[in-house]
């Protein structure tokens, strides 16, 4: 009869736990839309003001102000706004004319599978570049390693993104310079488009990865557990794959969460060298042309994004690792 005692008291403090962790990221968004929404009011610049332009007479200009609903104070115009995020209503942009909510699920159709394709490149380099080099130190796997990483990481994306057009599509004409055709034009020109960007965010990340692989993995590898293993006789690849690596995940995995969040909201400058319409690119616009309601939407999406990233960090920390279950 221990047994279940047991069970139901662990999956109890389980779910004290997530209720918790939610609440608090419940929270952390209510505060991050106030602090935008108050931000963004504050910038120079009137939107009424830049659609009818200078010559509008103020009647027409006050008018349109009470249209948009300008005129209102600060604090019911976030209680309306933050009520139509909740219901799903992201309000209409003054720009486009169109509602936000269709521009940002457009445009996040460029920006997610770039990110995507982003990360899993830079994963698939650094970690086994990573861990190869924590494993055999000295050696020349090392070496180039800690060259890759440095390079890689003082290297812009923008500019690693200008040299792959200059290389893969000024000269050997190989892969299309900027644009993308949309999904409809067949997945293989879609997915071309997007190499050339995903490698340009692909490499400073894969930089930044490789070493927090190799500090991770070489930190593990001085574990009890590594050395019982070796000991066993398991061979050292055996060792490096089974044991060693699944246990250096958690600060693998912090990092990986914390660049796939970049990578959506960081692709301004690869997305505007490539000529991507993605949502980057849709933010830099909306910011151009004072689209107040397209910025807010926007900026509390990627704000959101990291929140809600980290979240699943931390519960990926407790899938992983069953003894931080017992310290949080």
């Amino acid at each position: 009869m221990g047994w279940p005692s047991h069970h139901s008291g662990s999956v109890a403090h389980m779910i004290a736990l997530l209720a918790r962790r939610f609440a608090g990221l419940l929270l952390t968004l209510l505060i991050v839309s106030l602090l935008i929404f108050t931000v963004m009011d504050l910038l120079p610049g009137d939107p009424a003001s830049i659609m009818l332009g200078t010559s509008a007479s103020p009647e027409t200009l006050a008018a349109l102000r009470h249209d948009l609903g300008l005129d209102q104070p600060l604090i019911l115009r976030y209680g309306q706004w933050l009520t139509g995020v909740f219901s799903g209503d992201l309000g209409q942009s003054y720009t486009y004319g169109v509602p936000v909510a269709a521009l940002i699920v457009e445009r996040l159709a460029v920006t997610l599978p770039l990110a995507l394709m982003a990360i899993v490149l830079s994963v698939a380099i650094a970690l086994p570049l990573g861990a190869l080099a924590a494993a055999r130190r000295g050696g020349i796997l090392a070496v180039i390693a800690t060259v890759f990483s440095q390079v890689s990481i003082a290297v812009p994306g923008f500019w690693v993104g200008l040299l792959l057009i200059i290389l893969f599509s000024t000269t050997l004409g190989l892969m299309p310079a900027g644009g993308f055709p949309g999904w409809r034009a067949g997945l293989l020109p879609a997915l071309q488009a997007l190499v050339m960007p995903a490698i340009a965010l692909a490499m400073p990340q894969a930089g930044v990865l490789t070493r927090v692989a190799r500090s991770a993995v070489l930190e593990t590898m001085h574990e009890d557990f590594a050395r019982t293993a070796v000991a066993k006789g398991l061979s050292r690849s055996a060792v490096l794959w089974r044991h060693v690596v699944p246990n250096a995940l958690i600060p693998i995995l912090t990092v990986i969460g914390l660049q796939f969040t970049f990578l959506i909201a960081g692709a301004v400058l690869v997305e505007n060298v490539f000529n991507l319409p993605g949502l980057g690119r849709l933010a830099l616009q909306a910011l151009a042309q004072r689209d107040i309601i397209v910025m807010q939407d926007v900026v509390l999406f990627f704000a959101a994004l990291v929140i809600v990233m980290n979240f699943i960090v931390d519960l990926s920390y407790l899938a992983i690792d069953p003894r931080m279950r017992k310290t949080v």
